[in-house]
């Protein structure tokens, strides 16, 4: 019932402030958060890895990345449309770290366009952080946005728990990011065959890669990775 209320406080808001660009401030038409020209120059990730969305340029372009050849992730293809750079990082980080519901409506509504062709899933599960993280910080940017997501999309809204409260991911490479995830997550309820991993932002997949496989020994056959922005390569 709150995620409903929630939503709908959203949509009042939306159509009630004034319409300004929320890159340039500039006026807009209708109820999109932004103008045409900043949506142009956002950093859109492409083109990326089909697998893991790691961006890509020159040769290769739009076929799995050599991390993908040589270890496929556990979910089956990810959907990432941003990447996590200039303006659209800001953007990022205000949600993040300052629980801007402006910023955080911005993102929402970037990764609904982004999803608009794409098959839904039977169900949603957000990428979970550990209560005590959850309460120092006082804000879970990722169920925010999968609680407002699966009511767009009109799809179940599903619960992991992160088991452990594992070290900062900040710094560590891709291997090192894997083991310090082993078994860090768990799924008690079943789920449906078809399921979407949700966060706001996708480093190297390790985190997704972690919690598809506690969704498949909870039942699902076929996991998506979502997030708003991919890290760009170094």
């Amino acid at each position: 019932m709150s995620t409903v209320h929630d939503y709908r406080v959203d949509e009042w808001l939306r159509r009630a402030l004034p319409g300004r660009c929320a890159f340039c401030l500039a006026a807009t038409h209708g109820t999109l958060p932004w103008c045409q020209t900043c949506h142009l120059e956002l950093p859109w990730n492409l083109p990326a890895c089909p697998l893991c969305a790691e961006p890509q340029a020159g040769q290769g372009r739009g076929r799995p990345c050599g991390h993908c050849l040589r270890r496929q992730p556990a979910f089956a293809a990810a959907r990432v449309p941003l990447r996590y750079l200039d303006e659209l990082a800001d953007l990022v980080r205000r949600f993040k770290f300052q629980a801007s519901p402006r910023a955080g409506s911005v993102l929402l509504g970037l990764l609904v366009e982004a999803l608009e062709t794409a098959p839904r899933p039977d169900g949603l599960v957000a990428v979970p952080l550990h209560r005590r993280r959850a309460r120092e910080r006082g804000f879970d940017q990722a169920q925010w946005l999968a609680r407002r997501l699966a009511v767009r999309l009109e799809i179940p809204l599903y619960t992991a728990r992160r088991l452990r409260d594992t070290p900062s991911q900040r710094g560590l490479d891709r291997q090192h990011r894997r083991r310090n995830l082993r078994a860090a997550f768990g799924v008690e309820s079943d789920l449906p065959e078809r399921v979407a991993l949700l966060d706001d932002v996708m480093t190297t997949g390790a985190t997704f890669d972690a919690l598809a496989r506690a969704c498949q020994q909870a039942g699902a056959q076929r996991v998506e990775a979502w997030a708003v922005a991919r890290t760009p390569l170094p």
